[in-house]
């Protein structure tokens, strides 16, 4: 087991013993069989060390384990996936959700009850047995609940809105060890808090979301030589310009590791992808992605139709864990200064740029049409957002990625508007958390922290501190 940093909080052994007899889940503390591979998330580049983990079995282990750090005084940190970790949990109680992964649909209501550990691929497969979609990502691995509480925004955004909008109510365990709901009817300004605040405000363990009737969409991905990455910009500039609702798309500038599972011809280059999802009827999503056809056949396309079972083709995310340093912004345009300098950053000539993945999203449509204030998520105006991902297997690799990045979105700083939480490193995370926020959000979140959690024990999610008195 690799060496545990100091100071770090040591719980009595009989203590520890008492509790394990308590509860239905596992509890591993330093130096037991199974806490190296408790303590890992799924980003490889984040490394934690809990003084204890709790694998929940039930809500009510996370009632008796939250009560328990408190009276020991220890932070607590929740993680279903690992995929999202702002601060490491360092001597904290790590609660992992992971077992709490139930899934039941109400075909008649459109509406899905969540458990806190269940994956996005496991709800689209029980939801699309009706005939229903959820409202998730492009990775079908990434933990429902996390994502939701971040905003989360997935191929049918434009035509459904964020995730986040269609939550009916949570289940969660208060900082004190409380089981309640959170809804509009029950705690509603906790309820708005989760709602795009994270989840440094109660421990989520379910949520109840709306689900949709979509069935097939007309869906893909198409690529293009990186020699005309100008053109392809400035074309998808203008094609989004009038793109209905139904249409969620993305344009990505891509360099392919030199490696296998990326094909031959295309190992160690740049090339330039166009990405959407069409969720209307398949000859009208077809005519539409005719204006890309119909111009440069691009040298390959997964374009087609589809059941939505399948709508993680379209951006193909990597399935297995690994090491790497993202971030992200809202976009005010794709006006030629701002394509200029995402392809001067963006593309690897030789070796040039450490980033693999640069993405710019259509975002408006449902997004945008949320009341203000309706939710604390912000930037819902912004037409467009960033996602920068570098992959990065040392933490000096990272340290040099994640300087690439900063300077790419100081070059970019008069098109930013404001940033994406669910794009943030943990770099990013805890220095720039409020610019996610309108000003009277923010604060109205740290007063709803300063409700729920005063001693700011669920201080690993979203830095957002308790409001001080006075």
């Amino acid at each position: 087991m690799a060496a545990i940093p100091t100071p770090f909080i040591q719980v009595a052994q009989s203590t520890l013993d008492t509790l394990r007899e308590s509860l239905q889940g596992d509890l591993f503390a330093p130096g037991d069989a199974g806490y190296d591979e408790a303590r890992l998330a799924w980003n490889r580049a984040t490394n934690q060390y809990p003084a204890l983990i709790l694998s929940a079995a039930s809500a009510a282990d996370i009632v008796l384990a939250v009560r328990f750090a408190r009276a020991e005084g220890l932070g607590i940190a929740v993680q279903s996936t690992g995929h999202g970790v702002v601060t490491p949990a360092d001597g904290a109680l790590l609660v992992l959700t992971s077992r709490l992964a139930d899934v039941q649909v109400d075909a008649e209501s459109q509406t899905a009850w969540v458990g806190a550990g269940a994956k996005w691929g496991a709800v689209l497969a029980k939801t699309q047995e009706f005939g229903l979609a959820p409202l998730l990502g492009s990775s079908p691995g990434v933990g429902a609940v996390g994502y939701t509480l971040g905003g989360g925004m997935g191929w049918l955004a434009r035509k459904y809105g964020m995730a986040l909008d269609s939550v009916l109510r949570f289940e969660v365990v208060t900082a004190n060890g409380r089981l309640i709901e959170a809804s509009d009817a029950k705690n509603p300004d906790l309820f708005w808090a989760l709602r795009g605040g994270g989840g440094g405000f109660a421990i989520v363990t379910g949520m109840e979301i709306q689900v949709y009737p979509v069935a097939t969409v007309y869906g893909g991905d198409m690529l293009y030589p990186i020699e005309v990455a100008r053109e392809v910009y400035t074309r998808y500039r203008d094609w989004i310009a009038s793109a209905p609702d139904a249409l969620t798309s993305s344009i990505v500038t891509m360099n392919f590791p030199p490696a296998p599972p990326v094909p031959e011809p295309l190992r160690g280059k740049s090339g330039v992808i166009l990405r959407g999802c069409y969720a209307g009827p398949v000859e009208e999503g077809e005519a539409l992605f005719h204006h890309w056809f119909d111009w440069i056949p691009p040298i390959m396309s997964s374009f087609r139709a589809m059941p939505f079972t399948e709508v993680a083709s379209i951006s193909k995310d990597p399935e297995g864990p690994m090491p790497g340093v993202v971030s992200g912004a809202w976009l005010r345009d794709l006006d030629d200064e701002t394509i200029d300098t995402l392809l001067s950053y963006a593309i690897s000539d030789n070796g040039s740029s450490p980033l693999t993945v640069t993405e710019v999203r259509h975002a408006g449509g449902a997004i945008s049409r949320v009341a203000p204030g309706a939710t604390p998520f912000g930037h819902r105006d912004a037409p467009l957002v960033l996602s920068l991902i570098g992959s990065a297997a040392t933490p000096e690799r990272q340290a040099v990625t994640q300087e690439y990045m900063d300077e790419f979105k100081r070059a970019l700083e008069p098109h930013l508007s404001g940033v994406y939480m669910n794009f943030l490193g943990a770099h990013e995370a805890h220095a720039r958390t409020a610019e996610a926020y309108s000003g009277e959000a923010y604060r109205r979140l740290m007063a709803v922290k300063a409700a729920y959690d005063p001693d700011n024990a669920l201080r690993f999610a979203f830095p957002i501190p308790p409001a001080v008195a006075g």
